[in-house]
C-alpha cells in the first residue's frame, strides 16, 4: 500500500486516507477506506487498476453509491471514485439503427461511465432525443446504470446500449457490442468478467422536446409521491421475484414501518429500506435477513437483495 500511494503521488493523482464511505454512497452508510483514489482522465482510471494490481491492492470501482452498502469496516484496500472523472458527452448524428422504426431518426450519444445518468437524461432532452425518459430519477452513473442494468417504469439500458468501452481484467482495452454483454434483470457480464467500464453508447430517437420533457416530469413526480426520497437509502432493497412485488409482500406480512436499530422498512414503500438516522451496515443487514424470513415463512417468496453489499 505504501508503494502504491507513492506511486500515485508521484503521479499525481489524487487521493485521500482514512476516506468516510458514508459521504460516498445515498445510504449513508459505511466506515473509512484505506485510500480513496479520483482519477480526473481515462488514462489516470486505467493507471490507477494497474498500480494496484502490480502492488497487489484490492481495489473497489464507485459509482454515485447509489446501490451500495458499505460494512461499517469500511474497505481495507482502494476505493475508486469514477465521479471523479472529466469525461463529457459526445453526439453522432444520422447513425443507423438495426431495429429503427420506419421513417425514425436516431442519434448516438457516448457517455463517460463517471457521469450522472440524470445528466445524461437531461442532455438528451436538450438535444430532443428520446428513450431515456425512464431513466430519468436514477440515482447512479452512466457505469453503474450498464453494470447492473438499470431500469424503471418499464424500461432498462440494455432497450438504448448499442456498445461498452471497458478495460478488460487483463488491461486491455475493448469496445462490445451490448448483444454480447448478457444484459437481464438487474444484470450484466461485467459482474463476472472483472471489466472497469469507461464509457457507453446510446441510440436514442429523434423526438419532441416538449413531450420528452413531460414524460420525464411525469416519471419523477411518480418517485416523489411513492418513494422515500426524503430517507438516505440504496433504492430498491430486494429484487423482484418472479410472479410478484417484493413491496407488496413485504407490506402483506405486515412489516411496513418494521425495525432494527437506525434501519427500518419505508413506511411510505415497503420494497426500500431507510437509514432513519444512525443506521449501520449490521441494522441493515439484520433488518433484511429478518424481513426474508418472515416473508419466506409467510408467503413461501424467497427474497434476494439487489443492493450490493462491498465487503471490507
Amino acid at each position: 500500500m505504501e508503494r502504491l500511494k507513492q506511486q500515485l503521488q508521484a503521479e499525481e493523482i489524487r487521493f485521500a486516507e482514512n476516506e468516510p464511505l458514508s459521504a460516498h454512497c445515498t445510504f449513508k452508510i459505511g466506515g473509512p477506506a484505506d485510500v480513496f483514489v479520483q482519477p480526473e482522465t481515462e488514462e489516470q482510471l486505467c493507471r490507477v487498476i494497474a498500480l494496484c494490481k502490480a502492488c497487489d491492492v484490492k481495489y473497489y470501482l464507485l459509482g454515485n453509491g447509489s446501490n451500495i452498502l458499505f460494512e461499517d469496516a469500511g474497505y481495507r484496500g482502494v476505493v475508486v471514485d469514477t465521479t471523479a472523472l472529466k469525461m463529457g458527452i459526445g453526439f453522432l448524428e444520422n447513425v443507423s439503427h438495426p431495429g429503427a422504426e420506419p421513417g425514425a431518426v436516431y442519434d448516438a450519444v457516448i457517455a463517460g461511465a463517471g457521469l450522472k445518468l440524470s445528466a445524461l437524461c437531461k442532455a438528451a432532452l436538450d438535444s430532443s432525443l428520446t428513450g431515456l425518459e425512464f431513466a430519468y430519477g436514477i440515482p447512479g452513473t452512466v457505469g453503474g446504470a450498464v453494470y447492473m442494468n438499470a431500469g424503471a417504469y418499464g424500461g432498462e439500458m440494455k432497450d438504448v446500449l448499442v456498445s461498452v468501452t471497458y478495460l478488460t481484467r487483463e488491461g486491455e482495452i475493448v469496445t462490445e457490442d451490448a448483444a454480447n454483454l448478457d444484459l437481464s434483470y438487474r444484470h450484466s457480464i461485467f459482474e463476472e468478467n472483472g471489466g472497469c467500464i469507461l464509457s457507453a453508447k446510446f441510440h436514442l430517437k429523434r423526438g419532441d422536446s416538449a413531450a420528452i420533457k413531460a414524460r420525464m416530469d411525469e416519471l419523477m413526480q411518480k418517485r416523489v409521491d411513492k418513494q422515500p426520497l426524503d430517507k438516505p437509502s440504496a433504492g430498491s432493497t430486494f429484487k423482484r421475484p418472479v410472479g410478484a412485488f417484493a413491496a407488496a409482500l413485504i407490506d402483506q406480512c405486515g412489516l411496513r414501518g418494521y425495525r432494527h436499530g437506525g434501519a427500518a422498512v419505508s413506511e411510505k414503500h415497503c420494497g426500500f429500506v431507510v437509514n432513519l438516522g444512525g443506521a449501520t451496515c449490521a441494522d441493515v443487514l439484520a433488518l433484511c435477513d429478518e424481513v426474508r424470513a418472515v416473508v419466506k415463512e409467510k408467503t413461501g417468496y424467497d427474497l434476494e437483495k439487489e443492493i450490493r453489499v462491498v465487503k471490507a
